[in-house]
């Protein structure tokens, strides 16, 4: 597929899009700088600035889908939506975050006394953004939500998925950015959760 990646050199852009090169599909990797971007098979990478809507809105023109894998707290949900939805694409992939999955009924993670009051603002962002998806009625989005620890790791292609429900194990709430990277794929070419947030965790 042709894809266009926001965020394509950071810390979990950059394993999606070696996933996506891995696998053979054709990517614009757009970043602030684009000097930071792999030199990958299939890459092409440009320039863009996630808060200049029209702009994007044409950098990611003619994809067959969208991925963003950007901070929430650093960018604006009503651009980032806009530009796609101005582009024409109606594929729309969001890196999400763990905090607005729920522990007990009703209850978010984010919502736990002992969530990192360093990441609160970032987990409402998230939590923000997901409302605004699901408001909308053009885009056929998917949102794929982390497990609580999200960090670098090994790319094993074992791990479990689950809905709106925090996963866990005896080990805790983990998935290693590779691995989220092969759920994300795996979703890109055959979609099972169109218009739906769902969670990778070990």
């Amino acid at each position: 597929m042709n894809i266009a990646l926001i965020g394509a050199s950071g810390r979990v852009g950059s394993r999606i899009l070696a996933e996506l090169s891995n696998r053979g599909h054709t990517v614009t990797a757009i970043a602030r700088d684009p000097a930071r971007v792999a030199s990958l098979p299939g890459v092409t990478a440009i320039a863009g600035d996630i808060e200049a809507t029209e702009a994007l809105a044409e950098l990611v023109k003619g994809h067959d889908l969208v991925i963003s894998s950007v901070l929430f707290s650093a960018s604006d949900a009503n651009k980032l939506i806009a530009a796609v939805k101005a582009s024409g694409v109606r594929r729309y992939y969001v890196v999400g975050g763990a905090g607005g999955l729920e522990v007990a009924p009703g209850k978010m993670l984010l919502d736990t006394p002992e969530f990192p009051e360093i990441y609160k603002v970032e987990a409402q962002a998230g939590v923000d953004f997901l409302d605004k998806l699901k408001a909308e009625d053009t885009l056929n989005w998917t949102f794929l939500a982390p497990s609580a620890v999200f960090e670098p790791g090994e790319r094993t292609g074992r791990f479990r998925l689950g809905k709106d429900q925090l996963l866990a194990n005896e080990n805790g709430s983990n998935i290693s950015f590779e691995d989220f990277a092969v759920a994300l794929v795996d979703e890109i070419e055959t979609p099972t959760h169109v218009r739906q947030r769902f969670t990778v965790g070990y």
